[in-house]
């Protein structure tokens, strides 16, 4: 992540928030001068018609002050509230191009993080750290130079206690950066707990476990504790040092400072403007300690981004044209495709073709790869050998918006967004879907009886990931999303498990009378598959039977095993009527 872009965007801003403090830094070397006249002009001369004048310009600069320092604060803020939002936005942008293969290795805690937490700290280094780091070295120079006009010999008191202050400042920035780098991986662990305790709330309800969740989330906690406990004791540290020396210089000054006027090498007046100028010295150094604190906290949060940043899409899009709003499915094709994670293999040489109009049924124990063929279709996956083709294009030479653009999934694990019924349902159309369409969806997937009969209907507000709907009311909803996206293949990834037998029967109906789009349907029911123009049958990643269901009872392998086991009783039921019957 390089910071400098954000810099060069809002340049402008910048320039007019240095001018502002410009002009502030420059108002208040003008009081310390004011009272070396009040002293020297007015007092010990006598010059009492100077007063107002004097109090006139004292005023001026405490107006020009204000309006300055709200220029320059508001300004800065305002910048660095912007910068943070292109941040956030570009950091999301890039989280969303990355393959699926990286959300499966990152926890969601930890992306938690970085979005929020670290890009705060990245913030102020735009914001008002950043405007304290620019004032220190402004102010330091130019309070350096108006007390060098007065006397060189008290400016070397400054002169020695600045460097020390400033390396102190390295020091304890150097000491904080590793700190920081690890409360930011144990703030990341800690959401990451927070989240899935809050996620999973029923499930460690349902089992008692609320004692053992407490436990890890406290085990974290205390380690976030002390990490921030060793930041604090580094900080306190040197933190008195600091203090110290900003509280001697004054003193030193004065002490000298008078010996300097009784030698008459410097007025009483030019005296108390060098302890001017030694109080507006005291808080950079003040300062010091707490910016090097913000910026190690800022680099840590950078290094965060900046790794994240570094993560590549495993998933390329290797065509530059966009997807042809026009685009019409003809076929699919899986030749010899296989795929392997890591070092495990989950699908071996599979092969088959889907045409336009035909379905496709795939059935398998679980574990087998029925799953793994849906992600790979929609290009959440490549295979490592083989070629997945649509239309008989590779579907890597084409728009990864075109290759999903072809289907409208329903997934095994049933995702719905906190928001209505009917923004879930217009998903994949947000733009262009009639709210008849969305009638339609909800009544083909026999969605529509228990939706109308809720208080707000299709505007009903549905709880996070769907609570408080039933598993298959959230499957019911999930298929009307897929319906009313109209895309040339419907994907239904065990669609229809949590359905009882009667619903699921009229929604295999009502996808029998769906005309002209093909259909993926991977179940462990029988009854979800029989009617498919094809059926494969995965073992260990690999095809070990396929056809229709007629030739595949025919065959007395695992697809009529499985519809014996499931059909048994009523197999027998009707044999034992037959033989009555004779």
């Amino acid at each position: 992540m390089k910071l400098g872009k954000y810099l060069r965007k809002y340049w402008y801003l910048y320039i007019f928030a240095i001018i502002c403090l410009l002009f502030y830094e420059g108002l208040d070397m003008v009081a310390p001068q004011v009272a070396k006249s009040l002293v020297d002009d007015v007092i010990m001369g006598g010059n009492v018609s100077l007063l107002p004048g004097l109090l006139g310009i004292l005023l001026v600069v405490g107006v020009g002050r204000v309006i300055s320092g709200y220029g320059r604060e508001f300004t800065f803020d305002r910048v660095s509230f912007r910068c943070a939002t292109d941040i956030r936005k570009n950091f999301m942008s890039h989280i969303q191009k990355l393959g699926v293969d990286f959300f499966d290795r990152t926890n969601t805690g930890e992306i938690m993080s970085r979005v929020t937490e670290d890009v705060d700290q990245v913030q102020g280094a735009f914001g008002f750290i950043g405007m304290l780091a620019i004032q220190i070295v402004l102010h330091t120079g130019l309070v350096l130079f108006f007390m060098f006009r007065i006397s060189w010999k008290l400016t070397l008191f400054p002169l020695v206690a600045l460097p020390i202050c400033g390396v102190l400042a390295i020091v304890l920035e150097k000491k904080l950066d590793k700190v920081y780098d690890d409360i930011s991986e144990e703030n990341a662990k800690m959401n990451t707990v927070t989240e899935e305790n809050l996620a999973g709330v029923r499930v460690v309800k349902a089992f008692a476990r609320e004692k053992f969740e407490i436990a890890k989330f406290l085990g974290h906690n205390r380690t976030y504790y002390d990490l921030n406990m060793k930041m604090t004791m580094e900080w306190v540290r040197y933190d008195p040092v600091f203090h110290l020396v900003t509280r001697l210089l004054p003193l030193s000054s004065i002490l000298f400072g008078g010996i300097l006027v009784i030698r008459q090498e410097i007025t009483l007046g030019e005296l108390s403007a060098f302890v001017g100028y030694c109080e507006n010295a005291v808080w950079p150094m003040e300062m010091l300690g707490w910016i090097a604190n913000s910026i190690a906290s800022a680099i840590a949060s950078k290094k965060k981004l900046d790794k994240f940043y570094k993560e590549i899409p495993s998933i390329g899009d290797a065509s530059e044209s966009k997807a042809d709003e026009n685009f019409e499915f003809k076929s699919l094709e899986f030749e010899h495709v296989s795929l392997t994670i890591g070092e495990k293999e989950i699908l071996k040489d599979i092969s088959f073709k889907l045409k336009a109009g035909e379905s496709l049924g795939i059935m398998g124990a679980t574990g087998s790869g029925k799953t793994s063929i849906i992600n790979m279709i929609l290009r959440f996956y490549d295979p490592n050998e083989g070629t997945i083709r649509i239309n008989g294009t590779d579907i890597r030479e084409m728009p990864v918006e075109q290759v999903r653009r072809c289907f409208a999934t329903v997934m095994q694990d049933v995702f719905l967004f906190s928001d209505t019924i009917a923004e879930n349902v217009r998903l994949g159309r947000k733009s262009s879907i009639t709210a008849d369409e969305i009638d339609k969806a909800l009544a083909d997937s026999c969605a529509k009886e228990f939706v109308s009969k809720l208080a707000d209907g299709t505007e009903t507000i549905i709880g996070e990931r769907g609570v408080g709907l039933s598993g298959g009311q959230k499957q019911r909803i999930s298929m009307a999303r897929a319906f009313a996206k109209h895309a040339p293949v419907l994907i239904l990834d065990d669609a229809t498990s949590a359905l009882d037998m009667e619903t699921e029967r009229k929604v295999q109906q009502n996808l029998n009378a769906v005309r002209g789009s093909s259909k993926i349907i991977v179940a462990h029911r029988i009854s979800s598959l029989r009617r498919s123009d094809e059926i494969i049958v995965l073992e260990n990643g690999r095809i070990i039977e396929r056809g229709d269901h007629d030739s595949l009872m025919k065959a007395d392998g695992y697809y009529r095993q499985t519809y014996e086991a499931q059909y048994g009783d009523m197999l027998d039921d009707a044999s034992e009527a037959d033989v009555q019957t004779a």
